[in-house]
């Protein structure tokens, strides 16, 4: 990340910790009032993450700014986004995946692309223990704190007013860690999720040519920022042209994806197959 670019992310988290000082709150109380996390708050008075203008505008009510003040730290919030590069979060900040968590929490419009692993808001807890246990440096510990937040952020799926959409390759549902009881039980949960009303789940077949070739996958999270999932880390771009390239990306894979009973029949049919290679394994 630039220096001129960390130096203005500072100045507007350091501004936003000054407001919340004199206003006599917590960051969890300002997190609980504004419906962010507070790892959010923390992160964005620290100078390590972009708020997204949602998420600056939900601060800014919670501290009950005045208009003068409201509008000084959107400013602030442009001067960051002026900066050309993006915000890299390294992996040895924590495991992997608690950036995007985080950001999928704020957002009330979620649109995932994935090809090789699956989204994190449809992992069974199995699962994402071990999407976390490969991260660089795991401690158990760390890698059991991260499971049971992931899953408590889940529940996010359910809530009202929001909606989530994701689009994965067949791929990623044959490529599989631990062993084919778990994905049983994760692709059991596919199919529970799949039938909620805040739901569409999309995948495109093998026997489907995909529009682009997949390089990585990502989360847009409203219209306003996309976190990108590299071996690094997870990196949030807040750059409008770019959101919009990754916006564009993102209608082509779903165009090319299926949806409800032919989504429900792919996933029995995968069902089916892992419970031949349960059996073969336990034979």
């Amino acid at each position: 990340m630039g220096s001129e670019r960390r130096k203005r992310m500072g100045a507007l988290g350091a501004r936003l910790r000054g407001l919340r000082t004199e206003a006599g709150l917590t960051g969890a109380v300002l997190a609980q009032r504004a419906g962010v996390g507070q790892p959010t708050v923390s992160k964005v008075e620290n100078g390590r993450m972009v708020p997204s203008s949602d998420v600056l505008g939900r601060l800014s009510r919670a501290l009950g700014l005045d208009d003068s003040t409201a509008h000084e730290v959107r400013e602030l919030l442009a001067a960051v986004e002026a900066a050309p590069d993006g915000v890299e979060i390294s992996a040895d900040e924590g495991p992997a995946g608690a950036v995007l968590d985080e950001a999928v929490r704020s957002a009330r419009l979620i649109r995932s692309f994935q090809c090789v692993v699956l989204p994190a808001m449809l992992q069974s807890a199995e699962y994402a223990r071990h999407v976390f246990d490969s991260a660089p440096n795991a401690s158990p510990e760390a890698v059991g704190r991260a499971v049971a937040a992931r899953v408590e952020r889940q529940s996010l799926l359910y809530e009202p007013g929001r909606e989530s959409v994701f689009v994965l390759t067949e791929g990623v549902l044959r490529t599989w860690p631990g062993s084919p009881a778990l994905m049983l039980a994760q692709v059991d949960r596919l199919l529970a999720v799949e039938s909620l009303s805040t739901v569409r789940l999309g995948v495109i077949p093998w026997r489907q040519a995909v529009p682009v070739m997949p390089r990585h996958g990502f989360t847009l999270c409203d219209r306003g920022a996309v976190v990108v999932e590299t071996f690094r880390g997870e990196r949030i771009v807040d750059d409008s042209a770019e959101v919009a390239a990754y916006e564009e990306t993102f209608s082509r894979f779903e165009g090319a994806a299926v949806f409800g009973s032919e989504v429900r029949e792919l996933l029995l049919q995968v069902m089916a197959d892992f419970r031949d290679l349960d059996a073969s394994a336990t034979r």
